[in-house]
């Protein structure tokens, strides 16, 4: 099963699939499920990593599980060769790789703003995708990969932290589901509570760049994408592009989806949103550089509020609160409820779903209750980072509704959530 195709003509990915709808019986298991050893060739599911710099080289194994990688600077490239040894194929062009028929699975550590774009092209071509966070990086993105995704019949994933949130989020969602807290609740996201805080001031940009010369080794038109064209800058690439709006969103934009999608699980808000999202922030905010932010209120309809400080900017109104409050008690991390009884009541609930892994979703076609966010939950969670950076950017409260997953009443906020894209990247 390592050619590119079996002698019928199918698929490598089309094989895994296929094995998985007609029962667990015809499943690869690889054998370090069964005995803990390694995965036989045969079994491994394949990759192909696009985007190899700072945080894609932690997506490159060890070929053959990884046949491909793919950047448009070449540097990071050869270093991604050396790292994969053995037959891995280099690429400059990530189209080039989606033409393959013997990889399985898409990785795409690149920057935010290409994210949605590789992914819907993988998902149209019938590659399973794993995504960097956030999963896309404008509203417009995300509903054009919910329908790529579901209508090619892919899994997909993105890679935050993970639902179990520093192994209490399996705890968090028991908890609400018991009602023991009673609601409406509140959730106040801090330092205190989010080990690395929000990286405000690290990945802010900076205004009025002077041009610098392109570097030989980078294909800086390629590595623009759908962004506009800019003065190449060394600080607009290579990770602090986190500090410029039409690459990412700030630290918020680099960090906010770890620490947001584990709470959009654990309050049962998958399927929903908020409909009202205000930020305190210095403003005017600049139009090309991310800047500081203080605090992100996002409100639900039933009520749920969650208060997210950066404690970088402004009062710390949140400082001595606990994680989770309802009417009925508070939440203040680990196993640590109040009032004290409480936790000998939730034993009486049942737990949640098991929190299945990237591999699972991809042998068994089963992607609901992933360690990590399935298309649907990855855009709901990083649909919140949008909104919220439109808070501040504009300097005002923005309604939504997250039925029609529309801004509400706000055209120029709507222009802003789905900016123009540079030919030939459209969605």
């Amino acid at each position: 099963m390592s050619e590119k195709q079996t002698k019928s003509g199918m698929t490598r990915r089309n094989f895994l699939r296929g094995s998985a709808a007609v029962g667990t019986g015809m499943l690869i298991v690889p054998s370090s499920y069964v005995f803990g050893g390694p995965t036989a060739p045969s079994n491994m599911i394949t990759r192909a990593v696009i985007g190899t710099g700072g945080m894609g080289m932690g997506h490159v194994t060890k070929y053959p599980q990884t046949l491909a990688v793919c950047d448009v600077d070449k540097n990071h490239l050869e270093n991604a060769k050396r790292k994969a040894g053995g037959q891995v194929t280099a690429y400059s062009d990530w189209r080039e790789v989606l033409e393959r028929k013997d990889i399985d699975t898409i990785h795409i550590p690149t920057p935010p703003h290409w994210h949605a774009q590789i992914a819907i092209a993988a998902a149209k071509a019938g590659f399973d995708v794993y995504s960097e966070k956030p999963a896309t990086h404008t509203l417009a993105e995300s509903k054009a990969l919910v329908e790529a995704v579901e209508r090619s019949g892919v899994v997909y994933q993105a890679n935050t932290w993970g639902r179990s949130y520093l192994g209490i989020g399996w705890f968090m969602r028991k908890l609400v589901m018991s009602g023991l807290l009673g609601g409406p609740l509140t959730v106040c996201l801090n330092p205190r509570y989010c080990p690395t805080g929000f990286k405000i001031k690290m990945w802010s940009g900076r205004p009025n760049l002077e041009p610098h010369p392109i570097p030989k080794v980078l294909d800086y038109d390629m590595w623009l994408g759908p962004a506009p064209v800019k003065p190449y800058h060394p600080h607009r690439v290579h990770g602090s592009f986190r500090g410029y709006w039409d690459y990412d969103e700030g630290g918020f934009g680099d960090m906010g989806q770890h620490h947001i999608d584990p709470f959009q699980y654990a309050l049962g808000k998958d399927d929903t949103g908020p409909t009202e999202i205000e930020a305190v922030a210095p403003w005017p905010q600049h139009p090309d550089a991310c800047g500081l932010w203080g605090t992100i209120n996002l409100k639900y309809a039933d009520g749920t509020k969650i208060i997210i400080e950066s404690w970088e900017w402004g009062e710390h109104t949140t400082e001595g609160r606990p994680l989770i409050e309802g009417p009925n008690g508070k939440y203040w991390g680990g196993m640590n409820l109040e009032p004290a009884n409480l936790l000998e009541k939730l034993k009486q609930f049942p737990d949640p779903p098991k929190l299945e892994s990237w591999e699972h979703a991809v042998r068994t076609r089963e992607n609901v209750n992933g360690v990590h966010p399935n298309v649907r939950q990855a855009t709901r969670s990083a649909d919140l980072l949008h909104l919220a950076s439109l808070a501040v950017r504009l300097g005002r409260k923005i309604n939504y509704d997250p039925v029609k997953q529309e801004i509400v009443g706000d055209p120029e906020a709507t222009r802003m959530a789905n900016p123009p894209r540079r030919a030939p990247w459209t969605l």
